[in-house]
């Protein structure tokens, strides 16, 4: 049996916030895991530099960045030109759909849990 693994994204402020008020159910990338996923945990970018909850994923959608719109604009918590801006020259895009997504109480400062804390490019197996 694989085991799944667990992930740390690293998610701007502005969609962080969105995904934890609910209203952001699908998160982009222009690459994906190469293993199984179990769950993702969510570091937020700077200025904030916290990690503040995780989700399950329900499902990875992969299709161009134009058919990903139409089937996630309506819960992609993004504007429009934003999401072209970065899947500009892309032919491919990923829409993770978010399942259950829970907020930590306490959000953690990684920075000073781990001594060497490097955030991650886009996303780390944890």
């Amino acid at each position: 049996m694989n085991r799944k693994e667990d992930v740390l994204l690293s998610i701007k402020p502005e969609y962080a916030r969105e995904i934890i008020a609910g209203r952001k159910h699908f998160e982009y990338r222009k690459r994906i895991f190469k293993k199984p996923v179990n769950t993702i945990v969510i570091y937020v970018t700077k200025p904030v530099g916290l990690i503040v909850g995780e989700f399950t994923i329900k499902q990875i959608l992969l299709d161009t960045p134009e058919n990903i719109w139409i089937k996630t604009a309506d819960y992609s918590g993004i504007k429009k030109n934003d999401f072209e801006a970065y899947f500009k020259g892309r032919e491919k895009a990923y829409a993770i759909e978010l399942l259950e997504v829970t907020t930590y109480h306490t959000p953690i400062n990684p920075f000073k849990v781990w001594k060497r804390f490097v955030p991650p490019q886009s996303f780390r197996y944890i």
